[in-house]
């Protein structure tokens, strides 16, 4: 599996373009960016190389760890998988495409479509000396209009971004995104019910036209869970100094929540079920809430079944079970 810390070569290269860098300049760049989302602005508040640095240092870690953790997933379930070629879409900093080279050494090709210059500008220079992302692409303009002239993909990326655009062209994105996809399309978004609603209104849509769940669903059903609960997972990164200098934070780790969904052309042949959140562990039994092939359960593994007691002791939220 891969770390879901950010690489050597990448911390490197990011090392570099924050010297001189000042970290209270970039801490409060990185809060009005970060409101500039939230109200529903997306990458607008980025227009200069400072608000780029300031974005990268506080989310590119963390984004990095979601994207990472659901390509582990889809690799756990289809090991076979070897793309050559990568679409990252809405891509940003590069964050996804980095994840996707580490879990892939079988790519060869990366193309990254983007409209925000700044960003664009950041993750090109990043990958200037990198041994791994050499040869990269990056298209500059807005994902629709650019996605419809970009050639087919093995695996298609879109991490955190169809939350800046509207429903109706979350729809038709999510359609063109599925056209240029010749095996596996992975999206990520964070894990609020926000995020979630989004997930699955795209798994829905795609799985009409003929798409199949590879991760995490065990199935290609409707989603069983009801509001207020909400499919998502949580993955612990560590925080660098300047990544807690930038983000006013004390606790040497951050826990990402994000919800994801990886779409295949063809069905895959087994899936496990799903942990969907920490289980329960006491002396009497391991007490987990499962997505499996039939729907929800929320198993009891009893401590006198031993062997079986034992394995349930180490689930994790998140983690593929049978």
């Amino acid at each position: 599996m891969t770390s879901p810390d950010l690489p050597a070569e990448l911390k490197a290269a990011l090392d570099g373009k924050l010297r001189g860098f000042s970290r209270s300049d970039a801490a409060g760049r990185a809060a009005s960016i970060s409101k500039t989302y939230r109200d529903g602005g997306g990458s607008a508040a980025i227009s200069s190389e400072a608000d780029a640095l300031a974005y990268a240092l506080a989310r590119m870690p963390a984004t990095y760890a979601a994207v990472t953790a659901s390509l582990n997933a889809l690799v756990e379930i289809r090991p076979d998988f070897a793309p050559k070629t990568l679409l990252d879409v809405g891509a940003g900093p590069g964050t996804a495409t980095w994840a996707a080279g580490e879990a892939f050494p079988s790519l060869q090709d990366f193309t990254l479509l983007d409209a925000n210059d700044a960003l664009r500008t950041l993750a090109l220079g990043l990958v200037t000396d990198s041994f791994r992302l050499r040869d990269v692409s990056y298209e500059r303009g807005e994902a629709g209009a650019t996605l419809k002239k970009a050639d087919t993909s093995d695996l298609v990326v879109a991490s955190y971004m169809i939350g800046e655009i509207s429903d109706t062209e979350q729809r038709a994105l999510a359609e063109l995104m599925w056209e240029k996809t010749r095996n596996t399309l992975l999206v990520v978004e964070p894990g609020t019910p926000a995020g979630y609603a989004r997930i699955i209104a795209l798994r829905k849509r795609l799985i009409a036209v003929g798409a199949h769940v590879a991760a995490p669903c065990p199935h290609d059903g409707k989603c069983p869970l009801q509001m207020p609960d909400w499919c998502h997972f949580t993955q612990r990164l560590q925080r660098s100094r300047a990544h807690k200098q930038v983000k006013g934070a004390e606790l040497p780790f951050e826990d990402e929540k994000f919800a994801y969904v990886a779409l295949t052309r063809t069905a895959v042949a087994e899936r496990p079920s799903r942990v969907l959140a920490q289980p329960v562990v006491t002396k009497v039994e391991v007490t987990a809430k499962l997505c499996t092939p039939e729907g929800l359960s929320f198993t009891k593994v009893p401590r006198r079944a031993k062997a079986d007691y034992a394995t349930a002791r180490r689930w994790r939220w998140g983690d593929a079970v049978s």
